[in-house]
């Protein structure tokens, strides 16, 4: 097996007998080193498709890494594995200013797509705090969302054409610049979330939209969960389509943010129960400001809002969203941690997140409960803080979570996905007839189990 990887992307680019050791299977766990066969590093869509036949043909298990930030187990390697990492196909290969696309390779970092559409005034609207890191390989395989999902869409909305190899080795390139194309079936879905299990996405083409001249940022003050629904119905009607992000932090999750941060950022009291980041974008200078500036004015004065604040330049802007963005705040104080990413109808969204916190918080074993999210697409995220690992408290935690799920039609995964570590939990959001022709697929196009085994189920 070496000496056929060898031969297909060369001596340099199979690390293996040590070599495997510097590298990590997440960003987060940097002093652990990757316990594997070997981690092979192809550079083109070609050599990706020689290793997966020679894999598939040997009956080699294969892990895909992309950025390492996901948060489910999805990158965990076994020592029996192979890891083929998709890092050095890192090119954009084509901005069509015209079509407003973009087509990179697998391994191209999501900010550095953001910037290059930038710097031809065009926007792509993802955003959410691992951009820096995650690879829009990664990002395409997991269907990630962000903070602007509500006005955009999931990664799934921006995808226009793929580029994907299958586990027998076949290539799979439909990387089409159309917006509409009903000629049979979709195939690009079927990659799209499915974290790598199907087959490995090689390069991407997303739709960009024109760069928003203006970027205004609030921060909002607000004492019940249902003047957060008013006020997000509210600033929708008052601000139309710039209506781009609308954030909600518990005052819990709010005030271990504000604690940990030493930039300089507009912030309000620690006293309020909730606290909500709004974000308009649009492309009239004088008149988006002036737009914006009346929506909070008048939530305030409509009783909606207890308090406010607006960024008033983009550093401020930055910095604000930055006390949302941070999660390591929230998880840097304690040893251990869960994190969680659930869906709820936002009729229900109240009454569960206040039982699943005092539940929560009734563990002895439990420090801090810290809730926040997407409330306007009915994403919740919680991190729970921790004394310990053992596995009967993680399973009591993961069961007051989860317990109501299936019974109001939520998800277990909003956007993070299922991997590794949400398997046991796939049945509160999937039916049994849903998950076996999940597994029919899978069975369809790898029917030895040998890409990204065990994820998912």
């Amino acid at each position: 097996m070496i000496d056929a990887l060898k031969n297909i992307v060369g001596s340099k680019n199979v690390l293996y007998g040590g070599l495997e050791k510097s590298r990590i299977a997440h960003i987060w766990d940097m002093d652990t080193p990757l316990s594997t066969k070997g981690v092979i590093l192809p550079k083109t869509t070609l050599e990706v498709s020689k290793i997966l036949q020679l894999c598939y043909e040997n009956n080699e298990e294969i892990i895909v890494h992309g950025g390492l930030t996901n948060l489910v187990g999805g990158t965990q390697v076994e020592p029996h594995q192979w890891v083929i990492s998709l890092e050095k196909m890192n090119a954009i290969e084509d901005l069509d200013e015209n079509a407003k696309t973009i087509t990179a390779q697998s391994g191209v970092i999501l900010e550095h797509i953001i910037a290059a559409a930038h710097e031809k005034g065009l926007f792509l609207p993802l955003q959410f705090g691992a951009r820096g890191s995650a690879q829009i390989g990664g990002v395409v395989s997991t269907n990630s969302g962000g903070m602007r999902v509500f006005r955009y869409g999931m990664t799934r909305s921006l995808v226009l054409g793929l580029e994907v190899v299958l586990p027998t080795g076949a290539i799979i390139s439909s990387l089409k610049k159309i917006l509409k194309d009903n000629s049979g079936y979709d195939l690009k879905q079927l990659f799209i979330g499915s974290e790598g299990t199907l087959g490995v996405v090689t390069k991407v083409c997303l739709r960009l939209f024109e760069s928003p001249t203006t970027r205004y940022a609030a921060l909002v003050a607000v004492q019940t969960f249902d003047d957060v629904i008013r006020l997000l119905r509210f600033m929708e009607k008052q601000l139309s389509g710039n209506l781009t992000a609308f954030e909600l932090m518990w005052r819990t999750a709010y005030n271990a943010a504000i604690a940990a941060k030493q930039q300089s950022a507009p912030t309000l009291s620690k006293d309020f129960p909730f606290y909500v980041f709004i974000e308009s974008m649009g492309y009239h200078l004088g008149e988006d400001y002036e737009k914006f500036e009346y929506a909070i004015t008048t939530a305030i004065e409509k009783g909606l809002v207890a308090d406010g604040v607006m960024a008033q330049s983009a550093q401020e802007v930055n910095s604000l969203w930055m006390i949302r963005e941070d999660t390591h705040a929230l998880t840097q104080p304690y040893a251990f941690s869960q994190h969680f990413d659930i869906s709820l109808p936002v009729g229900v969204m109240d009454e569960e997140i206040t039982a699943i916190v005092k539940h929560l918080n009734a563990l002895p074993y439990v420090h801090d409960v810290f809730p926040f999210g997407h409330i306007a697409d009915g994403n919740i995220h919680l991190i729970v803080g921790k004394k310990d690992s053992i596995a009967a408290h993680i399973k009591q935690i993961n069961d007051i979570v989860y317990k109501n799920l299936r019974k109001h039609q939520g998800s277990v995964s909003a956007e993070h996905g299922i991997g590794l570590h949400k398997k046991a939990f796939l049945k509160t959001s999937k039916s049994d007839q849903e998950i076996a022709l999940m597994k029919t697929i899978k069975q369809s196009l790898d029917p030895k189990n040998l890409l990204n085994p065990g994820r998912i189920f």
